[in-house]
C-alpha cells in the first residue's frame, strides 16, 4: 500500500520488449516519484541498455525520455518500428 511519500505508476511494454522482458504490464510503487523520469524507470527495471530509436509514451503522448512523471502516470515504452 502507497504511503504518502510513494507513489503509483503503470508501466506497459510492446512488441518486441514485450517478448524480451517476458511481461507487458506492471504497476510500480515508487518512493521518490518527484525523481522520477522515464529514463529512471527503464534503468530502475534493468530492461538492458538505453537504445536508438526507443520511443516513450506518457498518458498515450509521446514524451522525451528526461520527462518528469507524477502520480498516475501510465508510462509506455515502444521500440523502433517502421510502416509500410
Amino acid at each position: 500500500m502507497p504511503n504518502s511519500q510513494s507513489s503509483v505508476l503503470k508501466v506497459r511494454l510492446f512488441a518486441s520488449l514485450r517478448e524480451l522482458a517476458g511481461w507487458h504490464e506492471r504497476t510500480l510503487i515508487l518512493a521518490d516519484l518527484d525523481q522520477s523520469t522515464a529514463l529512471a524507470v527503464w534503468e530502475e527495471l534493468q530492461l538492458g541498455p538505453w537504445f536508438p530509436g526507443l520511443r516513450i509514451a506518457i498518458n498515450w503522448q509521446f514524451a522525451e525520455p528526461e520527462q518528469k512523471l507524477v502520480a498516475g502516470d501510465e508510462l509506455a515504452f515502444l521500440p523502433p518500428f517502421t510502416g509500410g
